[in-house]
């Protein structure tokens, strides 16, 4: 499989392990955090939202899969 990716063994073990580790910490479902950490969430949710021209110019384009 290193070969077909076009990568070193080593290299192909750890792309490999990244990508596990990556996908286990992006299944998880509960996260413990401290109280002062999820203070500092639920005070970044509370602030306003600020304007952002990248964004904004994101939404304003057709998605790809919109064809017409």
């Amino acid at each position: 499989a290193a070969e077909v990716a076009g990568q070193s063994l080593t290299d192909f073990i750890l792309d490999s392990a990244c990508q596990a580790a990556e996908q286990t910490l992006l299944d998880r479902r509960l996260y413990m955090v401290s109280e002062s950490q999820y203070q500092a969430l639920l005070d970044m949710l509370e602030r306003p939202a600020q304007a952002n021209d990248r964004l904004r110019d994101l939404f304003a384009r057709k998605p790809p899969w919109d064809v017409e």
